[in-house]
């Protein structure tokens, strides 16, 4: 058996932070990942990180445009703590090697996203995130900690109380460790491959959401899923939202730019659930462009000046041209909103504390909440970053006091049964057509619009597939890189976390950010204004909930 002080789960810009944290704070940290973490889906992020610098800007109209743009459902004093660490925390990073671009003085590069009142997201061209993860990286150091690379988190062991550790899957040896460890942090990012039109990594399954979940911890805000407008028609690859923040536009099939309609003083620079609904809404009544790959709109670049594309948007320069056979300077971009963010997740404070004791959560595994019923663009990287050194803080010093973990010999075969008892079947169900049944169901149910009758045959399917779930096998016995009895882990956890989606939509009788009922058109504060808490129960998800911190900003409507 393994043991640690504290051990992160996820090797990505949450999970690098909050083990720089513990590593800074003297505890013995080790890093539990299922991909180098180089390869960590942080490294996808495009556009930029926000934050107030510079004389023109301030951090209160970063924390208005953030509360806003939650719809109001973001937690204001969250709100605060994370726009008044921006601007340290982006110089911080500058300082551990990460390269922004500069403006023609210097100065640290700046550009527009939509939501924003302000061009407050600082960018390193269209690859931020990974030069973000390669620069925290570096100032890591290997040496410092303890990395358990191509590992996956199988069980959460919780025993009075307390995490008590964990139990994995070395994948490169088929084998199950036990890991016991004081605290643990869970950084695992999203959950979106739960759908097919998702611009996530297939790595993105919710495996600390469900591990969580599992054990006690409540799910937050759950049914609030943010779709990126711009996804490349065919793969659902990010078309960054920096390619309209440096003034691309949006056209619709008679060549109009339709967001004026949409949002009159903002048009392209909307915030994204607008951006969204506005497309789909275009398609929907004739005035998109149609293909074998559905309908769409087109995102022009054209008018920007080959360099100006060239430099500042390389790497969707990159996918257009690889995955598309299209040039962005003289071609109009096929693009269709895909599932790309979880607004929701495992429920915390801003030290990234959950309800059970030793376990922490940062990311977008964790729900604050600042993004409330949506996320602006350019604030994901910032928060793995504030977040994830909460949580690396808060876990290093319980860590520091907590008594030394309880591991008992039944927990690792208690974890293990279940996953055994797949490869020892003769026949059932195929967890890659599970896999995709699902992704189909969400994406067809689920989806930007949402009404009671699909979102209750959605549950009934999602409820049927998790029926035919408990009859899952797996057919390779093999134990080097079993990836069938991986996707079977990981569509487990999948399915689960499909459940407390849809119950939750089902729930809020409202429109509110990224969750637009057709059945419920209005936001309903008088009613709604409450975030939605998941426990997992014997029949399912049990909803309640808990209310929304104000500080100074009181709910009003939300137009761009």
């Amino acid at each position: 058996m393994l043991q640690h002080e504290v051990v992160v789960v996820g090797a990505g810009l949450a999970g690098q932070r909050a083990a720089l944290a513990a590593v800074e704070a003297g505890r013995d940290v080790a890093i539990v990942s299922k991909l180098h973490p180089l390869r960590s889906h942080s490294g996808a992020a495009q556009g930029g990180i926000n934050a107030a610098v510079g004389a023109e800007d301030s951090v209160d109209t970063h924390i208005y445009d953030t509360v806003k743009g939650s719809d109001y459902l973001g937690d204001q004093d969250a709100i605060e703590f994370f726009c008044r660490e921006a601007g340290p925390t982006v110089i911080e990073m500058e300082h551990f090697g990460t390269i922004f671009s500069r403006g023609a003085d210097g100065s640290l590069a700046r550009r527009a996203f939509g939501g924003a009142g302000f061009p407050r997201t600082i960018y390193a061209a269209d690859r931020t995130g990974l030069a973000l993860l390669q620069g925290l990286w570096e100032r890591l150091g290997t040496e410092r900690f303890a990395l358990y690379e191509e590992t996956e988190l199988v069980r959460l062991v919780v025993r009075d109380g307390r995490v008590q550790g964990l139990i994995a899957l070395d994948r490169r040896r088929g084998e199950f460790e036990e890991i016991a460890a004081k605290a643990v942090v869970l950084a695992t990012g999203p959950a979106g491959r739960i759908y097919g039109r998702t611009t996530n990594a297939h790595s993105c399954t919710g495996d600390g959401l469900a591990a969580a979940y599992d054990v006690g911890a409540f799910l937050k805000d759950m049914e609030f899923v943010q779709f990126h407008p711009t996804a490349l028609l065919e793969s659902s690859i990010l078309i960054t939202e920096g390619a309209r923040g440096e003034g691309g536009y949006l056209k619709n099939a008679a060549g109009e730019r339709f967001m004026s309609k949409y949002a009159p003083h903002v048009v392209e620079l909307a915030s994204r659930d607008v951006v969204s609904r506005a497309i789909v809404t275009e398609v929907k009544e004739g005035r998109g462009l149609a293909g074998p790959y559905g309908g769409y709109v087109h995102l022009e670049l054209m008018h920007l000046g080959k360099e100006k594309v060239e430099s500042r948007l390389q790497e969707i320069c990159d996918y257009s041209r690889h995955f598309a056979g299209i040039d962005p300077v003289t071609q109009p971009i096929p693009v269709y909103p895909a599932q790309h963010y979880m607004m929701g997740g495992i429920g915390t404070n801003i030290r990234g504390e959950t309800n059970l004791a030793g376990l922490y959560a940062a990311g977008e595994a964790a729900c604050v909440s600042i993004h409330g019923a949506n996320r602006l663009g350019g604030n994901s990287l910032l928060e793995t970053l504030v977040f994830g050194k909460q949580a690396g803080i808060a876990a290093a010093a319980y860590a520091a006091a907590a008594p030394r973990p309880e591991m008992h010999a039944t927990d690792l075969e208690t974890a293990v049964a279940p996953l055994r008892a797949w490869s020892g079947r003769t026949e059932g169900e195929d967890p890659s057509a599970l896999r995709t049944e699902m992704q189909e169901t969400m994406d067809r149910y689920v989806g930007i619009y949402r009404n009671e009758a699909d979102l209750l045959e959605g549950l009934q399917r999602i409820r049927r597939l998790r029926e035919r779930f408990e009859r899952v096998r797996v057919v390779d016995r093999s134990t080097v890189y079993n990836l069938n009895l991986t996707d079977a882990i990981e569509t487990g956890n999948m399915l689960e976390l499909a459940e407390v989606i849809v119950v939750g939509a089902y729930a809020r009788l409202e429109s509110r950010g990224a969750h637009s009922r057709t059945d419920y058109p209005k936001r309903d504060d008088a009613r709604w204004m409450r975030h939605t808490m998941a426990a997992r129960g014997p029949e399912g998800p049990t909803l309640s909930y808990s209310p929304v911190a104000y500080t100074r900003w009181e709910p009003k409507e939300r137009v761009y």
